[in-house]
């Protein structure tokens, strides 16, 4: 799914998010890619037949007014579209009493595997979200004798999944033990410790086996090298790469995700920090670049080759530039500021930079 079409989508699920009815008067009607669009449309005309036994004169009004005006939007299509077909109606009048139906309507790139019919309280929009949800999911583990935090990474956002802690006691021993008692004890607790966050990491990451992709280790040097073994053997399959970093706290994950670019280039959070790194390397450096509105100057004239644009540029900008972006050839990234480079992105550079070919 390309940039600018999971963009609108995400926006079109969180707009559906923030609609409420005030009874079950909201239909959300899903049709799968090969589905007979008339058999569709007989079953909404059943339902609207039904809906006019409903007791509540107001309630009865909104649904049938709903069922006839989604009836009405899919008599507009001759056939079900290639990947089949979302569409969402209902009385959105913030007003009691007041009728305000409105209908959405969504063809994706992506093909709908569901068939559903729902009338309720709000939209059902976990299909549509299944849509744009990143297919490719890493495990991260950040780890040494200390502490461990694991991490799932999906597109461009990590989650935090759970950090334990190991009790160790570090370098100074109690009076009276000798050094060789001491070192069996931490070792010992090492010991445990590797046991109890491979446990952990079976409970987080068995469960997504099949979606992932790859887990990759990181700790300081000597400490992380041998954690595979208390992986529980199917996910020591998974494991693709072994790093050296200083934290194993979240900060260690972020930094893992940085030393991780070689066998992460495909995750859509790397690419959008790589891009972002590049454009920093050639402001610097006073090279080719161009950042707030110079950037659409940059697009007419054919100089941009990558662009990063805000989510939070008003859709009208954000479709313009795209177009004319896609028009000369240039790729274009469209990023959240829920990490420091797209909040950086937004506060510092007016929500769009560019890497351009050439200086203009």
């Amino acid at each position: 799914m390309e940039s600018q079409e999971k963009y609108k989508l995400k926006k079109l699920i969180n707009e559906l998010k923030n609609k409420q009815g005030r009874h079950t008067e909201l239909v959300s009607v899903y049709i799968p890619k090969g589905f007979s669009m008339i058999n569709v449309l007989n079953q909404l005309g059943e339902e609207a037949g039904t809906a006019s036994n409903i007791k509540s004169k107001t309630t009865m009004k909104n649904v049938t007014g709903a069922l006839e005006k989604t009836i009405q939007h899919l008599r507009l299509f001759k056939q079900t579209p290639p990947n089949g077909l979302a569409v969402f109606c209902g009385n959105v009048s913030e007003r009691e009493g007041v009728q305000d139906l409105k209908v959405w309507s969504v063809e994706p790139s992506e093909p709908v595997t569901v068939r559903l019919y729902r009338c309720d309280k709000e939209f059902i929009i976990g299909p549509l979200e299944e849509l744009i949800m990143p297919k490719d999911i890493y495990g991260l583990i950040a780890i040494d004798n200390r502490d461990s935090t694991l991490a799932i990474l999906k597109g461009d956002r990590y989650n935090v999944i759970t950090k334990l802690a190991s009790g160790y006691h570090g370098k100074h021993r109690a009076g009276g033990q000798s050094h060789s008692r001491f070192e069996r004890i931490i070792k010992g607790q090492s010991l445990e410790f590797k046991v109890r966050t491979g446990e952990a990491a079976t409970n987080v990451f068995l469960p997504l086996v099949k979606d992932l992709k790859g887990i990759i280790i990181g700790g300081p040097a000597g400490t992380k090298d041998d954690f595979p073994e208390f992986l529980h053997h199917e996910l020591r399959k998974k494991v693709i790469a072994i790093k050296d970093i200083t934290y194993t706290d979240e900060s260690g994950i972020r930094e893992l995700i940085e030393k991780s670019k070689d066998v992460l280039s495909e995750v859509q959070l790397v690419r959008q920090k790589v891009l972002m790194q590049r454009f920093m390397k050639e402001l610097v450096n006073d090279g080719n670049y161009a950042y707030g509105d110079d950037v659409e100057t940059a697009v007419q004239a054919g100089a941009a080759e990558a662009l990063l644009l805000s989510e939070k540029l008003p859709e009208d900008v954000i479709d313009r530039i795209y177009e004319s972006a896609k028009a000369v050839g240039a790729s274009v990234e469209i990023i959240s500021d829920d990490f420091e480079e797209g909040v950086q992105l937004w506060s510092t550079f007016g929500g769009k930079a560019a890497v351009l070919r050439y200086k203009i």
